[in-house]
């Protein structure tokens, strides 16, 4: 399953990436449904992490459960602006995602450096990689891709929309 979910997030990054790179028109084009895309990779992320957790049995460490404190609440407040197009919940999204961003990316350092002193408990330690997708893909750094697809796939809705009068 690890494997699957960093798939997807690789193959949404490349996407994302391919239709900023390709210019103006391409942005617009896609901006209508970057909201909706938005919510489901928030959805999938919060369904993932369940099902770490819940069916894989992986014990969440501190820094997971902050993480996820950033990452469950988008997938409805995404889905609430993806139905009723509001482009405006960038103000909120943002934010929130930057956060998300931040804690994984202090997660994933401390996995590669797994001898920093954290406020994490034995039982649960911030540096165990309870899986490793494709070589790199941890837990964390696949969190870390969810908050970038977010915070991408939001800048796009909000930038692409004309400003009210």
């Amino acid at each position: 399953m690890a494997t699957f979910f960093a798939l997807i997030l690789i193959g949404g990054i490349v996407a994302v990436t391919a239709v900023v790179v390709a210019g103006r028109a391409s942005r617009v084009a896609v901006a209508p449904v970057s909201l909706p895309l938005a919510a489901l990779v928030a959805s999938a992320s919060t369904a993932a992490s369940l099902y770490f957790s819940e069916v894989a049995d992986f014990v969440p460490c501190e820094m997971c459960w902050y993480q996820r404190i950033a990452m469950y609440p988008l997938g409805a407040i995404l889905a609430l602006a993806a139905i009723r197009r509001d482009v405006d919940v960038a103000r909120y999204v943002l934010p929130i995602a930057g956060v998300g961003a931040g804690l994984s990316t202090y997660h994933v350092q401390l996995q590669l450096f797994p001898d920093q002193a954290t406020s994490c408990s034995l039982s649960a330690p911030c540096t165990a990689k309870w899986v490793e997708a494709l070589g790199f893909a941890t837990i964390p750094v696949m969190t870390l891709m969810s908050f970038a697809l977010i915070i991408a796939l939001t800048t796009l809705a909000f930038r692409s929309t004309p400003a009210s009068p």
